[in-house]
């Protein structure tokens, strides 16, 4: 009788052994993860951190209106735009497409695969297409994003016919962006968008790339959010072709000689390169109701300083209202007034859900700026 409880007993060490053995492995793998993802994510800061004191220098007077391709800076989607271009830190219940155009690290977002469309009535008759498709993949997002700026047909005008004809010429802007995302833990993200940015003027254009860095932190159960993106930095950039030639008569030449053909080369121009700081504060009222107030500081590199705030009421995850506004130092140098508003209806179709925005955003001179988006999360 003493030998089988002896084994039993040695059986029963030997298991509890394995079993200390199977913890130990387990905690060391997931400090040795967990001290990786630490890793990665102190890189990331210190890359962040470096690009912001390299790219971005607010508030020089002398750069203003000397960066190109401002379209980057106009929002494209309603609900950022309706709060005023302060969801840097992203929001909850926001798609993560919709708050990858503020932060690449909101992406994180995203708990499955989002598709969205954007249409844009922008001033003067111009419109703007924005679309984007997002995919979650463990802790990591993907998505792909494109918008493109319609001018038209404007009439064609030039020092030899200044007369307006049915003579016409186009314009087009089309950004294509590639964005990754990863949560490090249930509370901090990082992500990065590389974009390649083609901007076309009747026979003149100009390719490049520019690239978005950002973070979000959740203060735990709290409801309090922060964010920091660094958007547009890249090379600088230079228009080209047929357009830039001219045919002269060249110093020392003949008079009586055939014009030659000059190639004017375009002045090299910097992105429109910014910093944003944000925070919002989620909390629940009550009988479904939820209320969230946002704000949020930008520095830009090229033009003012702006600080801007929103506030969203959601009821019962149905129906939203949304405000917000924009402050700059001297107002008369933009068009806008800084008062945005929309709201947003949010469809349950059997475990899909379907979104659907709507902005306003006035200005002085022209036309408001209206806006619709349409998401998809499956």
């Amino acid at each position: 009788m003493g030998k089988p409880v002896a084994a039993q007993a040695a059986a029963g060490h030997t298991h509890t052994t394995n079993m200390i053995v199977r913890k130990d492995k387990f905690e060391t793998v997931r400090s040795l993860t967990m001290r990786s993802n630490t890793g990665i994510l102190y890189l990331m800061v210190a890359c962040l951190m470096l690009l912001t004191t390299a790219d971005v220098q607010a508030g020089d007077k002398k750069r203003r209106g000397t960066a190109g391709s401002e379209q980057l800076l106009i929002p494209l989607t309603a609900r950022s735009t309706a709060l005023g271009q302060a969801a840097t830190s992203g929001l909850m219940g926001m798609t993560g497409l919709e708050a990858l155009a503020s932060n690449p690290a909101a992406l994180s977002l995203n708990n499955g695969t989002n598709a969205m469309f954007s249409r844009m009535e922008y001033v003067a008759d111009i419109g703007v297409n924005y679309f984007g498709i997002a995919q979650r993949l463990g802790n990591n997002n993907l998505a792909l994003t494109v918008s493109s700026w319609d001018f038209g047909d404007i009439p064609l005008q030039t020092e030899l016919n200044p007369e307006v004809s049915n003579v016409t010429w186009t314009a087009s802007y089309v950004t294509v962006g590639a964005s990754y995302a990863r949560n490090f833990t249930d509370r901090i993200a990082a992500g990065f968008t590389a974009k390649v940015v083609n901007e076309r003027i009747d026979d003149v254009s100009s390719s490049g790339v520019a690239f978005d860095a950002g973070m979000t932190y959740l203060v735990g159960e709290s409801g309090l959010r922060f964010g920091v993106s660094l958007k547009n930095f890249g090379p600088d950039r230079q228009f080209s072709g047929t357009g830039l030639v001219q045919f002269a008569q060249l110093p020392g030449q003949n008079p009586d000689a055939q014009p030659q053909a000059v190639v004017i080369e375009g002045a090299a121009y910097e992105m429109p390169s910014l910093l944003n700081f944000g925070t919002a504060y989620t909390r629940q009222l009550g009988s479904g109701a939820v209320v969230t107030v946002l704000g949020n500081f930008r520095s830009n590199s090229f033009s003012q300083d702006q600080f801007s705030g929103g506030l969203e009421l959601g009821f019962r995850n149905i129906l939203f209202v949304r405000g917000g506004f924009q402050y700059e130092e001297d107002m008369d140098l933009t068009f806008y007034n800084g008062a945005n508003f929309g709201a947003g209806l949010n469809l349950d179709l059997g475990g899909n859900t379907l979104i659907v925005d709507y902005a306003y955003r006035s200005t002085d001179f022209f036309d408001n700026v209206q806006m619709v988006t349409v998401n998809v999360v499956l």
